[in-house]
């Protein structure tokens, strides 16, 4: 099948309006839908989420999620095929509001005044960091609306409301709870823009929303508070110490490995299968190791013909190798705060109301920087190198772009500057767990 890429410009989507109050989790949110193209775009995609069994690709904050719709056993059996994931690695919920989730948790039947379904364990979670990068655990009802193959048989789900107008509006106008991993082939680098989709899952489904480069980079947190104390499933936007100041999570623990777990049941992705992988082999150097030696690289160089640097922290520029010749500049990569989040309220200053905009905030992908080296070999080597600094949030952002970009030059070899995840950040936790799972050697 023809795979579209489909632009859609948040701030030509239509004008959003937020009803605060201070008894509501979540604050609800309209949106005032302007008729052209990327409306267009977004009935599309909706209408395909609604009627038909083709996944739909569309951004989050954290990466681009691959949809369809969680009520429908053949749709969400499609969103399994497209990928090539196991059936026994269960997917997450997304919402575009609290009531929508009420909704999946009450059993078939239940008056909606009847009582409130959510965990009180959640609530403080949700007020702080919906919409965002946190999964919550729940437990699924009896005669539950939720498609089967959701859960993995388990007898709870995962879910969350993404920060991005985009993916919010998508489900609203889908008007079904999408089912949405990440949108790439399985164990594959998680995508962060739309063309790491279509390098995966092109020709496998129609349609891919294409809202820019992810803001955050890795995947969300997710958490299990239905035992005491609650647990870290899987590190992601959120961190330990975030979590730790909400109430009934002040004893949270880190229930999750960096290695794949063999034989697990899972409760959440990313816990059991290897993931984040890029075809080449990644040599990862843990955050204080000794920087690669250049004999050690060029001899690996010259049996792979090229290879890839990621750096973070303290490596040189392409590991100090010869360089004959710099093809261009490296890009710089903008500053998150140099975007101003546009508020059509005036209250800036709102958490929950800036989450829910901070959709339209775009930032470019790293760069690799294509740098030829010689030193005794037969021929020039290939070195792309992609300089993704020291700051953590910028690690997240560019990882899977920077693992992505180097697949597509064709390197055999990638080399990682690993960053130090034992400061209790919980971002460089994340990245850190998805690098480890990607690596074939570590040093």
């Amino acid at each position: 099948m023809e795979t579209d890429i489909l632009p859609v410009d948040p701030n030509k989507l239509g004008r959003i309006s937020v009803s605060q109050s201070h008894d509501a989790l979540v604050d609800e949110w309209t949106m005032e839908y302007t008729a052209g193209k990327d409306l267009d775009s977004m009935l599309r995609a909706a209408q395909e989420l609604a009627t038909s069994d083709v996944p739909v690709a569309f951004p989050t904050e954290t990466v681009y999620g691959l949809g369809a719709d969680a009520t429908r056993s053949s749709a969400v059996r499609a969103i399994f095929a497209a990928k090539g994931r196991p059936a026994d690695n269960p997917l997450i919920i997304h919402v575009c509001s609290v009531a929508q989730l009420k909704a999946l948790l009450r059993p078939a039947g239940t008056a909606q005044e009847d009582y409130d379904p959510i965990p009180e364990v959640y609530k403080p979670l949700i007020q702080r960091f919906w919409p965002g990068p946190l999964t919550i655990i729940l437990p699924n009802p009896r005669s539950s609306a939720l498609s089967p193959e959701v859960t993995a048989g388990l007898s709870t789900f995962g879910a969350r409301m993404p920060r991005s107008i985009l993916a919010l509006a998508l489900i609203q106008l889908a008007g079904v709870p999408l089912a949405a991993p990440s949108a790439n082939a399985s164990t594959r680098p998680s995508p962060t823009a739309a063309e790491h989709v279509k390098d995966d899952l092109g020709g496998r489904i129609h349609t891919i929303i294409d809202g820019g480069p992810c803001e955050v980079g890795v995947e969300s947190t997710v958490v299990d508070g239905l035992s005491y104390p609650p647990t870290i499933l899987r590190p992601g936007g959120i961190t330990v110490e975030q979590l730790r100041k909400c109430p009934g999570w002040e004893d949270v623990l880190v229930g999750y490995n960096d290695s794949p777990e063999k034989g697990l049941r899972p409760k959440a992705p990313g816990m059991k299968y290897r993931h984040y992988s890029p075809n080449a082999t990644v040599f990862l150097y843990e955050a204080g190791a000794r920087v690669p030696e250049p004999e050690s690289v060029l001899k690996l160089a010259k049996t792979h013909g090229s290879i890839g640097i990621i750096r973070t922290k303290r490596w040189p520029i392409a590991l100090s190798l010869p360089i004959i010749r710099r093809t261009h500049e490296a890009c710089q990569q903008p500053n998150m705060d140099s975007y101003p989040i546009p508020v059509h309220n005036g209250q800036t200053e709102h958490l929950k109301t800036s989450n829910i905009l901070r959709s339209v905030i775009q930032h470019q992908a790293p760069y690799a920087e294509h740098l030829k080296v010689n030193d005794d070999l037969s021929r020039p080597v290939d070195v792309y190198d992609v300089g993704l600094g020291a700051d953590v949030n910028a690690v997240a952002h560019g990882l899977f772009s920077a693992l992505r970009e180097l697949d597509k030059k064709g390197v055999g070899v990638i080399f990682v500057e690993g960053i130090d995840d034992k400061v209790g950040d919980d971002i460089a936790a994340a990245v850190m767990n998805r690098l480890r799972k990607a690596a074939e050697i570590r040093a």
